[in-house]
């Protein structure tokens, strides 16, 4: 099966910012708390029509990867809002986004209508977040109040990963059938960059803790290459890493010394130091690990290993300036207690004490990192 079709691959050219420089779609937008919404089971909202940004799409396709004609490909996401209150979660077979109230558990909405939802981000208020579908064509804003799309900025089909600036003013999203990244300035939804050169540019794509860099991983089934992206020229010089095997997921420690990503093809975690990138260390994981999530306090990694539903836990430490990693142990969960495919859709809590891990039933386990055990299950 092509991985995407050739009609597709050229959607975004040198005269993409005039094509892609659109309208927006508005919705009034309710005042109320989502947490005051009750009782909240079985709420849901269907998104608004999408138009003249509809690309073809297959509607009930036999295999869920033919959902999205021009990208084959699945993964899943989740976001936590910064409040940590709600999570919103999706993978790229589902025709919804699910919310889920992180406290009591509760999934409290449904947010319907996509066809390859691909990323989610929240904004730093927590009040709204993005989401990009690569079928549809389009990066969505979505209230957190009223669960409706708020702004729309079609940007071509094979939109995918998307990250986000320090400050939430800048948007960057893949695409991974133009093999660019458009520069999104949020506040006038509307974009002012495109970037080229890349490969099919999926899911994995980070911005440095001081938004001077991305990081942007370029998909081949066998070797890998990830591009580094200098955001402070506006040239966009790029520098090129190979030597990854099935690359899938990535993070950056907060200084900018460590890059840490998810090779499944080979079962391991490679470690590059950015400052000098020919010194790597390899750290063998679970089965077809997907994730490489890095806790926010830097001292703990969780792959999510799709193939054996499990999470590996690599410990992070750093003495007389030397960072040590060692493997504590695998995450297995049991019974109710459960994990299902886990991918790259790894989230943790500010404080780093809990890890938020989206299942292929678009539930969370939420894990105890300090026991290395799966507390509960979300959503149900």
């Amino acid at each position: 099966m092509k991985t995407f079709r050739t009609t597709r691959r050229m959607m975004i050219t040198s005269t993409a910012l005039a094509t892609l420089a659109l309208s927006t779609v508005a919705v009034t937008t309710a005042n109320a708390d989502p947490s005051e919404k009750k009782p909240w089971k079985g709420i849901t909202t269907t998104v608004v029509d999408f138009g003249a940004y509809t690309s073809d799409v297959v509607e009930n396709p036999e295999d869920s990867e033919d959902r999205d004609p021009t990208v084959n490909a699945t993964n899943n996401t989740l976001a936590v809002s910064p409040d940590e209150k709600f999570a919103v979660a999706t993978n790229s077979y589902s025709d919804r986004l699910v919310v889920i109230h992180l406290e009591s558990g509760v999934k409290i909405w449904e947010i319907k209508g996509y066809v390859s939802p691909r990323n989610i981000v929240f904004a730093p208020d927590s009040k709204s977040f993005t989401v990009s579908d690569s079928a549809r064509g389009v990066v969505d804003r979505i209230s957190m109040t009223s669960f409706q799309v708020t702004k729309r900025l079609p940007l071509g089909a094979g939109v995918f990963g998307t990250s986000q600036s320090p400050d939430g003013k800048t948007l960057y999203a893949n695409n991974a059938a133009a093999d660019t990244v458009t520069v999104v300035d949020q506040a006038n939804n509307r974009p002012v960059d495109v970037i080229t050169g890349f490969h099919e540019p999926r899911q994995g794509t980070k911005v440095s803790h001081d938004g001077k860099t991305l990081y942007v991983t370029n998909y081949n089934k066998g070797d890998s290459k990830l591009s580094i992206v200098d955001l402070t020229n506006p040239a966009h010089p790029k520098t090129e890493l190979d030597g990854f095997h099935g690359l899938r997921a990535i993070s950056v420690d907060s200084a900018g010394d460590r890059l840490y990503a998810a090779n499944s093809a080979n079962d391991t975690i490679s470690v590059v130091d950015l400052h000098d990138t020919t010194d790597r260390e390899s750290i063998q994981v679970g089965d077809m690990p997907y994730g490489a999530a890095l806790s926010p306090d830097g001292t703990v990694l969780l792959t999510g290993n799709k193939a054996d539903n499990t999470l590996t836990a690599v410990k992070i430490t750093h003495e007389n300036g030397k960072i040590t990693h060692t493997v504590l142990g695998t995450i297995a969960g049991s019974g109710k207690n459960y994990l299902k495919a886990p991918r790259q859709a790894i989230s943790f809590s500010n404080d780093s004490k809990t890890a938020y891990v989206l299942n292929e039933d678009l539930t969370i386990a939420q894990v105890d990192i300090a026991t290395r055990t799966v507390t509960k299950v979300l959503g149900r």
